[in-house]
């Protein structure tokens, strides 16, 4: 008897987009079918290598397509690993665990615009249920190798799915697309119950896919003599002859030449399940080491949805001698570069690895250095040869990628020749750290950096102000990623990377800098006393009041000793739930500004005015709100400001 389920309420809206709206590719269905069948195949084919029961049901693994013009229907079945009653739940019964949502807005957008976004199909796992844009019903009857019962899912896409109890002689799944009828105004349409419709298909999607796509198709034939021509009174007759549809060519043992740009970008799109076009691809060999391999790689366009989600898929797919081994291998490739997609396959692993083994296994570091190595100079090379190119591939990538300046630090010098970031010397362009140290100026020694939430708030802070003054580069840092690697590199190229924000600040000459510290040390004596004031009336905020040479037009600053947590990182922590204590900084007060002149030209009047304390807490506001950060008292610090301009009035 079949158990009926409901699709929750978000799956049936996706579903509703899903079949109601008009796609300009609506073939795309039969490359995701064939995709899942060739990855219940690789699954089998795994696990044999370790469980000697499966071995047997591995001796003719492939994928059949049967179409039924008589009854319209497409079969696709396959003899993989199959589903068990809960994986059919798990995998089919719950549409996209992750995205599901932002798919949807994004489908419904495109249909408002009358789009097509097949793209999305693949990018965002759902997959499977392309089905239905061709499809009135489908269903799936699928028995997992090693067991005996089979399971039969049902569905119209209408808001519910049964499962039952079904038969199969094998292991392996079918799925069985009862297609939608031809319309006559619909000049896209296709008829996939057709041989020559399913055979163009798949020579476009899935030639490469690496096990026999198999068709009956009938053969209209006639008795010929010698010569070649029709025997007298010869009868035509019709056979049935199985054919294969795909040439199974491992497309990266091909030499390069011979692979079009068509397939490298198919084949792309059959392992990355990325409906974009690949951005680039890189074909490389091992030779003549006792570790000799193979790799094809792709750098994609665009970032999938899930670059950022911990428990999401990432690797490259693993070959022993042409043999699958297993998808998405992390241990091939680290993981601030896991955008990469693509293929190892190696002539020295065992074919009996395991996964436990494999991330212990020497070869596998070797291969994974050699095609980190390969990965950075091919960015490297882009960057030097198509900036424009690499610049936008660099606004999608880049966070990631500079997770290895802290995830992996003995590499940072060949990753910081591909890091781009932004900077004062220019309002838009992107420039490299070792373009920086050309720019610097003959006294300078130290590269210096700002850390903020964006451009905009981290160009007005008070800090930067010394600098633009004194003509200083500063590079202008706003990903989140910043804040942590700064804190793990301290030094490029023998010269030390320094916060504009951090410690004391020493800019200029040496006979600059030791003529602006005598100036401080005299006015910090004369104005001991009011800086006392300030600190014991903001104590409860400040660590301590000092006199800065850091800023020319503004009061004040705060900053952060070394060593200590910058705002900026505070609120990222505060903001993912941490509970992060607070951390007070030093207040740096302009002696150059005419405020702090009348507030100490106040002070010696009279050490006891009231008005003294609420400047303290003004300018305190005011170092807060230049860095983008958040009062403690907003409506008490609106209360002064408003009470000083009455007065000025």
């Amino acid at each position: 008897m079949a158990t009926t389920y409901e699709f929750k309420t978000e799956a049936r809206q996706l579903l509703d987009l899903m079949i109601h709206s008009v796609y300009s590719h609506k073939e795309i269905f039969l490359r995701e079918l064939i995709s899942n069948a060739s990855d219940a195949l690789d699954k089998l084919r795994f696990n044999s290598l370790t469980n000697e029961s499966l071995r047997a049901s591995t001796e003719d693994l492939h994928i059949r397509l049967t179409p039924d013009a008589k009854n319209r229907t497409l079969t696709i079945s396959d003899n993989g690993i199959g589903m068990t009653h809960d994986e059919i739940i798990e995998y089919i019964g719950t549409i996209a665990k992750s995205g599901t949502g932002e798919f949807s807005e994004l489908l419904r957008k495109a249909n408002e615009k009358k789009e097509g976004m097949p793209e999305l199909i693949g990018q965002f796992g759902v997959g499977f249920y392309s089905s239905f844009m061709v499809a009135d019903r489908v269903d799936l009857i699928s028995r997992k190798a090693g067991e005996e019962i089979a399971w039969k899912w049902s569905s119209n896409g209408e808001g519910s799915y049964s499962i039952e109890e079904a038969s199969r002689e094998t292991q392996g799944t079918c799925v069985i697309l009862h297609l939608k009828a031809e319309v006559s105004d619909d000049e896209d349409f296709q008829d996939f119950a057709q041989e020559w419709v399913l055979r163009q298909v798949v020579k476009k999607y899935s030639d490469f896919v690496g096990y026999p796509i198999r068709m009956k198709v009938e053969r209209t034939q006639i008795e010929r003599d010698e010569s070649g021509k029709p025997k007298e009174g010869a009868k035509e007759e019709t056979v049935v002859e199985d054919e294969v549809l795909n040439s199974m060519k491992a497309i990266w043992l091909r030499p390069e030449k011979e692979v079009s740009e068509e397939e490298y970008r198919e084949f792309y799109k059959h392992i990355s399940h990325d409906w974009n076009a690949p951005l680039k691809w890189i074909n490389f060999k091992a030779e003549g080491t006792s570790n000799e391999f193979t790799s094809l790689l792709f750098l994609p366009e665009k970032p999938g949805f899930d670059l950022f989600m911990p428990n999401s898929k990432r690797g490259i797919n693993l070959y022993v001698k042409r043999v699958f081994i297993m998808n998405d291998c992390e241990d091939l490739i680290p993981d601030y570069l896991r955008f990469v997609k693509g293929v190892v396959d190696s002539e020295s692993l065992s074919l009996n690895i395991s996964r436990e083994i494999l991330q212990h296994d020497r070869l596998i570091q070797t291969i994974r250095k050699s095609i980190t190595r390969k990965v950075l100079d091919t960015l490297k090379k882009m960057l030097n040869e198509d900036r424009e190119k690499y610049i936008a591939f660099w606004q999608q990538f880049g966070a990631v990628i500079k997770e290895g300046l802290f995830k992996e630090p003995g590499n940072s010098e060949k990753l910081f020749d591909c890091c781009l970031f932004q900077s004062t010397a220019s309002s838009s362009d992107w420039f490299t750290f070792g373009e920086y140290l050309e720019r610097m100026k003959p006294d300078q020694d130290k590269i210096y950096y700002l850390t903020g939430e964006s451009r905009e708030v981290i160009e007005n802070s008070p800090h930067l102000e010394a600098f633009r003054d004194k003509g200083y580069e500063v590079m202008l840092l706003t990903d989140p990623v910043d804040e942590v690697w700064v804190q793990y590199t301290s030094e490029y190229k023998e010269k030390k990377i320094k916060s504009a924000a951090r410690g004391s600040l020493e800019l200029g000459s040496e006979e600059e800098r030791k003529k602006t510290e005598e100036t401080l040390k005299s006015k910090e004596q004369e104005w001991k006393s009011l800086l006392d004031l300030i600190q014991n009336k903001l104590e409860k905020h400040i660590k301590a009041v000092r006199l800065s040479g850091r800023m020319s037009s503004s009061a004040a600053c705060l900053v952060s000793e070394e060593g200590e947590m910058t705002p900026h990182l505070e609120t990222l922590l505060r903001a993912s739930g941490k509970d992060v204590p607070q951390v007070k900084r030093t207040l740096e007060l302009n002696p150059g500004h005419h405020l702090l002149g009348k507030m100490h030209e106040l002070f010696v009047k009279d050490k006891e005015n009231p008005k003294i304390a609420e400047y303290a807490d003004l300018l305190y506001g005011q170092a807060l709100l230049a860095e983008g950060g958040q009062l403690p008292d907003p409506s008490g610090f609106n209360r002064k400001v408003a009470e000083l301009m009455a007065n000025a009035l």
